[in-house]
C-alpha cells in the first residue's frame, strides 16, 4: 500500500547522502547544513551541541528525518515513541491524513507505524549516520548528540520482550544485526570517506541511548505512570522523564486561556481533565522520582507536555478526536511550565515541547528550560532547515544548570500581549489556489494568481529587494496603474496565498513593496513615459473613447487604453478627480499627495480631463464622436439599514463631509454604525475623531468572524476605541436609543457564514446618530437611458454591457468592490476593445539563475532585525517552490534537476511515504502532492497496490510507467517512445542523476 514505509537499507542510505552532498551540496534536500565549532555542554552522562531536536512525532520516526534534524543543526532526538502494539496493527488503527498543520497543528498519530524491531533499526541507522557524518563533515563532535527514547503506553507493554528487547538493543546495540549492517558497511567503503578511517569507525560507542521520556495515554492512573518510571529508572537504569499533559492545569483554566487568546473555536469539554493525572498526586509524585533517581545517580524531570486532545468539529481529520500542538499549545504548556517551577523552586528539569519555535526558543533555554524539542514548526514550509535558523539564534546563549523561575513567570505573562499566540480576529481567506495540481511543471506564484489584476509581484519585489525602484515601478505600472492607492489602501488578496503567510501572518511584505516603488520610482518613470511616449497596439487605432467616471475605474481605463494609442477622455461630476479615494477614504488612511500621483501616472499618456460635467447620456456622446463609452460611476447610491422607525445618515454622505470638514457636532456623543465592511470600519473610526463624540459602536447582526471588513481594518478599529456590539439587528432609533434584536448564529447560509436567527429578545443601544454603512448601490440612470440590462443589484451582464461600445468597469460593474477589482475591470476593457496585453513581464516572475537566493531565505522566520524589515521577505515561489519537498517529515516528495526543463521537477517516492497528508496542506494548488505527483515506485507490489501516476524501473533498463491513459513499457531513452517529454525527461533524469533513489 502506498501509506506503507519501507526502511532504506543503510547501504542505499549512505550512497544517497554521500552522493547528494558531493554533487549537490545537500543532504536529503537540506541545503542549511550546520557546522558545530563551540563546544558541547553536558547532559546525563553525554554532552549536546545544541539543546533541540525533533520531538518524538513525525520528524523523528526514519533514518532519513533524523539525519536531515541532524545535518540542519539538531543535536537532541527525542525518538518516535514505541509501543507493544506496531506496524500493520497500529497502522489499521491511525485515519489517513493525520497531520494537518496549517495553523496550530493537529494529528490523529500516536507511536510508531513501523514494527518495534524495524524502528529500533532506523534509531542505529540514524546514529551511525550522524557520527560519520559528524566526522566526514566537520559537522562537530561526533559524541556531541543524544538520542532519547520515548516509550509508552503502560507498564505491561513496555515490560513485553518485543520493547524490552528495543531498549536493551538502545542501550548497547553492539549484539544487534543492524550495527553490525552499519559497522561492516562503513569498513566496506572508507574509500568514499576523507576524514573517517578505522580507527574511527570502530570507535563508534553503540550506546546509543541512556535516556527515556515515558508517554503514557490520557486517563493512565497516577500509580501506574509512577511505576512504569520507577521501573525504568531502577530496572532499566535510564535518565527518565515523564511526560506530562496540559490537563494538569485544570478545564476551567484551559478553557478561559484559549478563549481569551482567540482559539475559542478548540472544541473539548472536560472528560480528559477530571480522567488525567491531578495537580495533588502529581506533585508528591514528581518528589518521589526526583529523590529515586537521585539515589541511582540519574537524572529524572517532566517533559511539557504533550499535545493537547480536542475535538474534530471541522472536518480537519478524518477522526473523532485529534491532538493539538503548536503555537495555541504554547500559552498552556508554558504556564504549566511555571506552575511546576514555582512548586519545585526550579530544581526540576524541564524538558520543553510546546509551540517552541525560532521566536521563542532563546527565551525559553534563557529561562533554563532544556532540551527543547519540536514538532510543528518544522512540518510548515522551510521543514528541517528551520532548524538551521535556530541554531544560529542560539549561539552564545548562556545555559543554565537549573530553571530560572521568574524568567520563566515573565515568559508566561508575556502570552497574554504577544501576537505569536493570539488567533487572528477572522479566518483566514483560504491560501489555496482553486486549481488541480499538475503532474509536472508545478512551481507558480501563488500571490499573482491570488491577486485580480495578476501583478507581476515576484518580479516586482526582486527589484524592489535590490534597490531598482524605478525598475519595479515599471513592472507594477505594467498591470496596476493605481500604484500609490492599491500600495496604501489594497486589502491585498495576493498575500492571503503567499507561502510566507502560512506562518507569519503578514506573508511577504507585497503592499509595502508597491508603495515603496512608487514613492523612489514614479519621477523616473514618468520621465521615461514623457521620453518614449504611448505602446501604441493596432486594436487601439482610430479610437475615441469617452470614460464617464474620473474615479480608480476611470483612471485605470485611461491609463491603459492611453498607453495603447487610444484617444481618451474622462467626464468627471466633481471638481477633482480620484472618487471615493479622494472624496471618501479618510486621510489618515491615504494623503491627497499620493491620490495626486497616481492622477498624474493615468494622465501621463495624454487622457483629456473635463471636471464638473455630469453625463446622463451616452447617446450624446456617441453623437460628440466618440467610439466607445466606458461607464465608470461608481456605487454611489445609499443602501439603507431599513429602521422601522427613525432617521440613518447614509455612510458615504457622513465620509464626504467629515472629509470637506464640514461641522458634524450634530451627531452627539453615541454614534452607531450599522455595518460591517471597510466602509464601516473607516465610519467608525472618523467618528471617534470627531469632537464631541465620546463613544462609537458598530452594531453587527452576526459575529466578528463573519463580518465582511478586513482583519487589518477591523483591528485598527478595535485597537482606537471602538466598540463592537455583535450579534444585533436594529429596528428603530428614536430619543437617543437604538433598539436592537438580540440574534444567535444558525446554519451557515450559501457564503459559508451562519445565519443570524432572532431569540425574542430586544437589547437597547445608546444612539444620537445612525449612520448606514450596509452597502452602496449602483446608480441606474446611464444604464437605463443607453438601453442596457442590469441585473436585480443593477449590475450589467460585464465589462461588456451589451449594448455596443458601451462598457463598465468598477463599482458600477460590480457593486461596492476593492480598488484592485476596478483595475482588473479597467484590464478587460482595454484588452477586450483594444487587444492590449499585459504580459510584458510575466517572464520576469521566474528568476532562472537565482534559485541559490530563494533556497537561502527558506525556513527562516523574520524575528524583527533589521537584515528582515530590509527583504520583503519573497521566497520566489515560481523560481523555487518545493513546499512539499519542504514540509515532508520522510523527505518522501525530491526536487530534481531535469535537463531540457525550465523548472526543477517534484518526484514522489512511494516507499518513503505514510500518507500523513501534510504535503497536501501546503501546495499551493487543490491536490496533494502525496497523491498527484509523478510518483516513483520501489515494487511492483507497492504499485499495484497504489492508483498514482508513476513509475517503476525494470530490469531490462526500461520503465514501466503508468499515467491517466493507461500503463506501459517505456525506454526513455528514446523520444518517440509515446511518453509526454516531461514525464520522460524526469524519468531519465531520474536514473542517469537520482539513481540513490532507486531501489537497490
Amino acid at each position: 500500500m502506498s501509506d506503507i514505509m519501507r526502511p532504506i537499507p543503510f547501504a542505499q542510505l549512505m550512497d544517497w547522502i554521500l552522493t547528494e552532498n558531493a554533487e549537490k551540496g545537500s543532504i536529503f534536500g537540506i541545503r542549511k547544513i550546520v557546522r558545530h565549532e563551540g563546544g558541547a555542554e553536558p547532559i546525563f552522562a553525554e554532552k549536546i551541541e545544541t539543546p533541540f531536536g525533533p520531538a518524538a512525532g513525525p520528524n523523528s520516526q526514519l533514518t532519513q528525518n533524523i539525519v536531515a534534524s541532524y545535518v540542519a543543526g539538531a543535536r537532541f532526538f527525542e525518538l518516535k515513541t514505541v509501543q507493544v502494539m506496531d506496524g500493520e496493527e497500529l497502522s489499521r488503527c491511525v485515519a489517513k491524513p493525520c497531520i494537518v498543520a496549517e495553523d496550530e497543528c493537529y494529528n490523529c498519530e500516536w507511536s510508531t507505524e513501523l514494527e518495534v524491531p524495524q524502528a529500533m533499526a532506523e534509531y542505529i541507522k540514524a546514529w551511525w549516520a550522524c557520527k560519520l557524518l559528524a566526522r566526514e563533515l566537520g559537522l562537530g563532535d561526533p559524541d556531541g548528540f543524544v538520542f532519547n527514547m520515548s516509550v509508552g503506553y503502560d507498564l505491561a507493554g513496555i515490560q513485553s520482550p518485543k520493547v524490552d528487547a528495543y531498549i536493551e538493543g538502545m542501550k548497547d546495540a553492539s549484539g544487534t544485526a543492524v550495527w553490525a549492517e552499519c559497522r561492516d558497511w562503513a569498513l566496506a567503503n572508507l574509500d568514499r570517506f576523507q576524514n573517517v578511517d578505522a580507527d574511527f569507525v570502530n570507535s563508534v560507542s553503540p550506546h546509543v541511548s541512556a535516556s527515556v521520556t515515558e508517554s503514557t495515554l490520557h486517563g493512565c492512573p497516577p500509580d501506574e505512570i509512577e511505576r512504569i518510571a520507577t521501573y525504568l529508572i531502577t530496572e532499566k537504569g535510564l535518565n527518565t522523564y515523564v511526560k506530562c499533559n496540559p490537563t494538569l492545569l485544570g478545564y476551567d483554566y484551559a478553557r478561559e486561556r484559549l478563549n481569551g487568546l482567540g482559539f475559542d473555536y478548540i472544541a473539548f469539554d472536560d472528560r480528559h481533565f477530571r480522567e488525567d493525572l491531578q495537580w495533588g498526586d502529581a506533585v508528591p509524585m514528581f518528589r518521589r522520582l526526583m529523590a529515586l533517581a537521585q539515589e541511582r545517580g540519574l537524572a529524572f524531570g517532566v517533559k511539557l507536555t504533550n499535545t493537547f486532545p480536542v475535538d474534530v468539529t471541522r472536518k480537519e481529520l478524518p477522526s473523532e478526536e485529534m491532538y493539538m500542538s503548536g503555537r495555541s499549545l504554547f500559552p498552556l504548556s508554558i504556564t504549566l511550565a511555571r506552575k511546576i517551577s514555582e512548586e519545585f523552586d526550579g530544581k526540576l528539569r524541564i524538558s520543553y515541547s510546546g509551540g517552541a519555535d525560532a521566536q521563542n526558543i532563546k527565551s525559553l533555554y534563557g529561562a533554563g528550560i532544556w532540551p527543547i524539542t519540536m514538532a510543528t514548526t518544522v512540518l510548515k514550509p522551510g521543514g528541517y532547515e528551520r532548524f538551521s535558523q535556530i541554531a544560529h539564534v542560539l549561539e552564545g546563549a548562556e545555559r543554565k544548570s537549573t530553571v530560572d523561575v521568574a524568567a520563566v513567570v515573565a515568559l508566561d505573562e508575556s502570552v497574554a500581549t504577544d501576537h505569536k499566540y493570539a488567533k487572528p480576529i477572522k479566518p483566514a481567506p483560504a491560501h489555496k489556489l482553486d486549481w488541480p495540481l499538475p503532474l509536472t511543471n508545478c512551481f507558480i506564484s501563488p500571490c499573482r494568481n491570488g491577486c485580480p489584476i495578476e501583478q507581476d509581484i515576484p518580479a516586482y519585489l526582486a527589484a524592489v529587494d535590490e534597490g531598482r525602484l524605478a525598475d519595479a515601478l515599471a513592472i507594477i505600472a505594467e498591470r496596476n496603474a493605481l500604484p500609490f492607492i492599491t500600495g496604501n489602501l489594497c486589502p491585498h488578496p495576493c498575500g492571503t496565498k503567499c507561502m510566507r503567510a502560512f506562518y507569519e501572518p503578514e506573508g511577504a511584505a507585497i503592499r509595502a513593496s508597491k508603495l515603496k516603488a512608487a514613492r523612489g520610482g514614479i519621477d523616473e518613470l514618468l520621465a521615461t513615459i514623457k521620453a518614449e511616449g504611448t505602446q501604441a497596439v493596432p486594436g487601439a487605432e482610430g479610437k475615441n473613447v469617452a470614460v464617464i467616471g474620473g474615479g480608480p475605474a476611470g483612471l485605470a481605463c485611461a491609463f491603459f487604453l492611453t498607453r495603447a494609442g487610444a484617444k481618451v477622455t474622462i467626464f468627471e461630476r466633481k471638481e477633482s478627480l480620484g472618487g471615493v479615494a479622494r472624496h471618501i477614504i479618510p486621510a489618515f488612511r491615504i494623503s491627497d499627495e499620493d491620490i495626486d500621483r497616481d492622477v498624474e501616472l493615468c494622465r501621463a499618456f495624454g487622457a483629456e480631463v473635463k471636471l464638473g460635467v455630469e453625463v446622463a447620456d451616452v447617446a450624446e456622446l456617441k453623437a460628440d464622436g466618440y467610439t466607445d463609452v466606458v461607464v465608470c460611476t461608481g456605487a454611489w447610491a445609499p443602501g439603507h439599514v431599513g429602521l422601522e422607525y427613525g432617521d440613518e445618515i447614509d455612510v458615504l454622505d457622513f465620509l464626504a463631509a467629515a472629509k470637506s470638514g464640514l461641522d458634524l457636532s450634530t451627531l452627539g456623543t453615541d454614534v452607531v454604525i450599522v455595518g460591517a465592511g471597510n466602509t464601516a470600519m473607516d465610519a467608525a473610526r472618523v467618528a471617534k475623531r470627531l469632537p464631541g463624540v465620546q463613544n462609537v459602536r458598530i452594531v453587527y447582526r452576526r459575529t466578528k468572524r463573519y463580518m465582511p471588513a478586513d482583519e487589518e481594518e477591523l483591528a485598527e478599529a478595535l485597537s482606537e476605541g471602538v466598540e463592537l456590539c455583535e450579534l444585533l439587528a436594529p429596528k428603530g432609533v428614536a430619543d437617543g436609543v437604538l433598539t436592537c434584536d438580540v440574534m444567535e448564529l444558525g446554519e451557515p447560509d450559501e457564503s459559508g457564514r451562519r445565519s443570524p436567527v432572532a431569540t425574542g429578545k430586544t437589547l437597547e443601544v445608546p444612539a444620537t446618530a445612525v449612520i448606514c454603512a450596509v452597502g452602496e448601490k449602483i446608480e441606474a440612470g446611464i444604464y437605463e437611458a443607453a438601453g442596457v440590462q442590469t441585473d436585480r443589484r443593477g449590475r450589467p451582464a460585464g465589462c461588456e454591457t451589451g449594448v455596443e461600445g458601451v462598457w463598465a468597469a468598477g463599482d458600477c460593474r460590480r457593486g461596492p468592490a476593492r480598488f484592485v477589482d476596478a483595475i482588473a475591470d479597467a484590464q478587460e476593457v482595454a484588452r477586450k476593445m483594444c487587444g492590449v496585453d499585459f504580459s510584458k513581464y510575466t517572464a520576469a516572475n521566474v528568476r532562472a539563475g537565482h534559485e541559490s537566493d530563494c533556497y537561502e531565505r527558506k525556513g527562516d522566520l523574520r524575528l524583527g532585525c533589521a537584515g528582515c524589515q530590509k527583504s520583503s521577505g519573497c521566497l520566489g515561489c515560481a523560481t523555487v517552490c518545493e513546499a512539499c519537498c519542504d514540509v515532508c517529515p520522510n523527505r518522501a516528495n525530491v526536487s530534481i534537476t531535469v535537463p531540457g526543463l525550465a523548472q526543477h521537477q517534484v518526484v514522489h517516492v512511494d516507499g518513503m511515504c505514510n500518507e500523513c497528508g501534510n504535503c497536501a496542506v501546503f501546495c499551493p494548488w487543490s491536490g496533494r502532492p502525496f497523491k498527484d505527483k509523478l510518483t516513483l515506485f520501489w515494487s511492483a507490489e507497492d504499485m499495484g497496490n497504489s492508483t498514482n501516476q508513476g513509475f517503476l524501473a525494470q530490469p531490462d533498463g526500461s520503465f514501466l510507467v503508468r499515467l491517466a491513459s493507461g500503463i506501459g513499457a517505456y525506454d526513455v531513452d528514446d523520444a518517440s517512445c509515446g511518453l509526454p517529454e516531461e514525464v520522460r525527461l524526469t524519468i531519465k533524469a531520474v536514473r542517469d542523476s537520482y539513481a540513490y533513489l532507486l531501489a537497490k
